[in-house]
């Protein structure tokens, strides 16, 4: 029935690494946030979108909430923070662990300071005994008062049809938001940068992805031609960096390149030339002026 739409703003938040990508993408269905064993992947507030006969639910994957070491970092921890008032149900997803470690009393102490509900979503079940989450549960439930607590699985999907059901019964009436085709409000040109970087993240040392930031610098589609050009430019920090990136011979350049075009191919619909250079900027991650340059507000920290 008509009047019994419903929609609403719905955030994730966690430290990093638990998951919440993954949750992001189990639940649109759709690869809109990059994936990646490493922490911190996740840089911008990133909305996807989910429409059905019930309502439109957009979800909002934000950074992971972290004690920042540099400008970007201090960026990524108040996008996160700033997002918990603006929104109808925080989902706070943590690993299945019975200690709560500093960095979760770290975000207790953030939602205190919210009005939003917050539901506890204990993810990565499929790892461990049923008894245990059992054991989660007690540790957690006394900490703070969850609207809801809820197992889940982001990788295997379990539950996650519960959480849908749960989020919308929580949900206001509303309207409809965006277009129901619509799955995300990511413009393509950042979408593409995401996935370059996501491969990066995939194949490169620890210390180096978390100094890469890339840009599109023109993406066109060739004139009668199902080809879609794409030059895009890696940033890193150091020149030993920049090396490692380019590999022996070009060939970590050429697999970064390849892989990122079978997904860019997959997300576009049509065939990709995508050409990737190298290049130095020493500590853009403390520069204003290149913050500004990846689409981060230097101004909001």
């Amino acid at each position: 029935m008509a009047g019994e739409f419903k929609s609403g703003f719905v955030t994730i938040i966690g430290r990093p690494n638990v998951g919440k990508s993954t949750l992001m993408n189990q639940l649109t269905g759709e690869k809109v946030a990059i994936i990646s064993n490493k922490p911190q992947t996740t840089r911008n507030k990133i909305q996807s979108i989910v429409t059905d006969e019930k309502g439109q639910i957009i979800f909002i994957d934000t950074p992971g909430i972290h004690k920042p070491k540099h400008k970007l970092g201090q960026y990524m921890v108040k996008v996160a923070e700033t997002t918990l008032n603006e929104v109808d149900i925080v989902l706070w997803l943590i690993e299945p662990d019975t200690i709560i470690g500093p960095g979760d009393l770290y975000i207790i102490e953030q939602l205190k300071q919210v009005k939003t509900p917050v539901f506890l979503i204990i993810n990565k079940i499929d790892t461990i005994a049923k008894e245990q989450v059992l054991e989660i549960i007690d540790t957690y439930k006394d900490e703070y008062p969850f609207a809801e607590i809820i197992p889940v699985s982001a990788m295997t999907g379990e539950n996650i049809d519960l959480l849908f059901d749960i989020i919308y019964q929580r949900l206001p009436k509303g309207p409809q938001y965006f277009p129901e085709d619509m799955i995300t409000d990511q413009p393509e040109r950042q979408l593409v940068a995401e996935l370059i970087r996501e491969k990066m993240l995939q194949l490169l040392q620890q210390e180096i992805p978390h100094g890469i930031a890339i840009e599109i610098e023109s993406m066109q589609s060739r004139k009668d031609q199902d080809i879609v050009d794409i030059q895009a430019v890696i940033y890193c920090e150091r020149d030993s960096h920049k090396s490692i990136i380019i590999g022996k011979k070009g060939s970590m350049l050429k697999k970064i390149g390849s892989l990122a075009r079978q997904d860019i191919e997959r997300l576009l619909g049509s065939q990709v030339y995508l050409e990737l250079w190298v290049k130095v900027k020493k500590d853009w991650r403390d520069s204003d002026f290149m913050l500004k340059n990846f689409g981060f507000d230097p101004k909001s920290i």
